[in-house]
């Protein structure tokens, strides 16, 4: 029921360890563009990076309302295409950002943090090279969304679909399923920004558009989404598909 998953994955064992990009441009990717456009603000007049850009779909679209976007990715072959967007991409990890500190205005981390190897690391980076007041916008998936959406992993090969239950297990068991990505509480998350100077603005949780389900079962697939993005008013939210995170930095890194 993860509405990017659209296509078969191209190499099995890179989409597990990294994920595969946004291909498409639909329903659930406007819709997350405008949470992003409502948390930046006048931001959009300063300097963006996108951590993690895959292809370039976000990237793309986040150079006509912001002044200059830069995007960055693990992935080489990724940032060949991705190039074909904007010109302003580089070739590197979340973990060892090749900025300076204080760089930027606003940072998205879009369903990224969960695939890269140190996840503490990644978090301290994008507070590092954001300016006082600038803003992180971070996606990441639910540990009490009841689909495991990354597949999992049994018997020396990656499985994919969206499989129940996995992350209901207990963290030990969970993990030998699904080693290739981590998944978060509401709890796990606020540690990774625990001692770091920032504040929260919005954290919530969002269930997501099924672009695919209506595209196979119009009718259906309305209802659900919208009956599900109705959720994310009541406590149930908590059943949410991905966090979505508003982080200002309040104070300048000291060398």
């Amino acid at each position: 029921m993860r509405e990017n998953a659209t296509v078969q994955p191209r190499n099995m064992e890179k989409a597990a360890l990294r994920g595969e990009p946004s291909y498409v441009w639909r329903d659930g990717q406007r819709r997350r563009f405008e949470m992003i456009l409502d948390a930046v603000g006048e931001r959009t007049s300063g300097t963006a990076l996108v951590d993690g850009c895959g292809v370039g779909m976000y990237l793309d679209h986040m150079q006509e309302p912001f002044a200059s976007v830069i995007g960055l990715d693990i992935e080489f072959e990724r940032l060949v295409e991705a190039k074909t967007k904007n010109e302003k991409v580089v070739n590197g990890a979340g973990e060892t950002l090749p900025f300076p500190s204080n760089r930027f205005d606003f940072v998205l981390s879009h369903e990224v943090l969960e695939h890269v190897n140190d996840d503490q690391a990644a978090i301290n980076e994008i507070v590092r090279v954001l300016r006082p007041g600038g803003r992180l916008v971070l996606f990441c998936p639910n540990r009490g969304y009841p689909f495991e959406t990354h597949g999992f992993y049994w018997r020396g090969n990656y499985h994919f679909g969206n499989i129940p239950l996995i992350n209901y297990l207990p963290r030990q068991w969970r993990d030998k399923l699904a080693p290739h990505v981590n998944v978060y509480t509401r709890q796990g998350l606020r540690k990774l920004f625990r001692d770091l100077p920032v504040k929260f603005i919005e954290r919530k949780t969002i269930f997501g558009a099924y672009d695919n389900i209506i595209a196979r079962r119009p009718a259906f697939g309305k209802i659900l989404r919208n009956v599900l993005q109705w959720l994310e008013k009541t406590p149930l939210q908590r059943l949410g598909l991905s966090h979505f995170w508003v982080v200002e930095k309040t104070q300048e890194e000291r060398s």
